[in-house]
C-alpha cells in the first residue's frame, strides 16, 4: 500500500473538525462589493474628431479657392499683360482770368491731357461721372469733365478739355497770386478722377477709378496768351 507523503508545499486538502475547527486555517476576510456606474455620455473623443475632421475640410476647400484665383490671375497676367495707361498735361490755355471788385474770380482754361494705352489687348471706357479741377492753394478755380470715350488697344488719344469758374478769392489770395505773376512762377494742381471700364478683349469688367494729381507751374495767366509749362510732376493712383 502506497503512503503519499508531503514534500513540503502545501496541502492538498484540509480536514474541518466537526465543532467548527478549522484546524488553524481562517476563512479569507470578507471583501465588499465596490458598486460600479456606467456613464451615459458620449465618448469626447468621437466629438473632437468630428471637429477636426471639419477644420481639416475648411482648410483645404480655403486651399482650392486660393489656388484657383491665384491660377485665373496669373492666366490673365501671362495672356493680356496689363500695364497702367500713362497721362499728360500736353498743353494749357487761358481763356479768362478776371478778378472782381466783389473778390470773386472768373476764370476758364482749356487743357489738353494726353492719354496712352499701351496695352495690346486691353481697352478703356472712359465713363460720365468724370471731373478734373485746377486749384490755387487748395481754393479751386475751375471744373470741367473729360469725354465720354472708347480708347481702343496701343492708342494714344488727346482731350481737348474746357474749364469754367466762379470763386471767391479773398485779398490775402489775390495778394500772392500777384506776387506769383510777377515772379513769372505760378503754382498750379490738376486734379482728375476718371471713372473707366477695364475691357479684356470683349469682356468688360468691373468699374475701377483712375486718379491723378499734376501739380505744374506755368509762367503767365494772361488771356489768350501762349502759356509755358515750367514743370510738371504726377501721382497717379487707382481706386476700386
Amino acid at each position: 500500500m502506497d503512503v503519499e507523503t508531503n514534500t513540503g508545499g502545501p496541502p492538498k486538502y484540509v480536514m474541518l473538525s466537526e465543532n467548527g475547527g478549522d484546524g488553524g486555517v481562517r476563512p479569507p476576510p470578507y471583501r465588499r462589493n465596490i458598486p460600479r456606474y456606467h456613464s451615459t455620455a458620449q465618448p469626447y473623443k468621437k466629438k473632437g474628431n468630428c471637429c477636426l475632421k471639419c477644420i481639416c475640410c475648411f482648410y483645404c476647400f480655403l486651399f482650392i479657392v486660393i489656388f484657383g484665383l491665384s491660377a485665373v490671375a496669373f492666366y490673365i497676367y501671362a495672356i493680356y499683360q496689363p500695364k497702367m495707361p500713362t497721362y499728360k498735361v500736353d498743353h494749357i490755355g487761358i481763356g479768362a482770368f478776371d478778378l472782381q471788385a466783389d473778390f470773386s474770380l472768373m476764370t476758364e482754361f482749356d487743357v489738353t491731357v494726353r492719354a496712352e494705352n499701351p496695352n495690346e489687348r486691353i481697352s478703356i471706357f472712359y465713363g460720365p461721372l468724370s471731373s478734373i479741377a485746377i486749384t490755387y492753394s487748395d481754393s479751386t478755380l475751375c471744373t470741367g469733365k473729360i469725354p465720354t470715350f472708347q480708347q481702343g488697344h496701343q492708342n494714344v488719344t488727346f482731350m481737348d478739355i474746357v474749364l469754367k469758374g466762379k470763386s471767391e478769392f479773398g485779398s490775402g489770395l489775390q495778394e500772392a497770386l500777384m506776387d506769383n505773376r510777377k515772379t513769372g512762377k505760378i503754382p498750379l494742381l490738376i486734379k482728375v478722377r476718371a471713372p473707366v471700364i477695364i475691357e479684356l478683349g470683349s469682356l468688360p469688367l468691373k468699374q475701377i477709378t483712375f486718379l491723378l494729381n499734376c501739380s505744374l507751374v506755368i509762367d503767365s495767366l494772361t488771356p489768350r496768351k501762349k502759356v509755358e509749362i515750367l514743370s510738371t510732376k504726377y501721382d497717379a493712383g487707382i481706386e476700386w
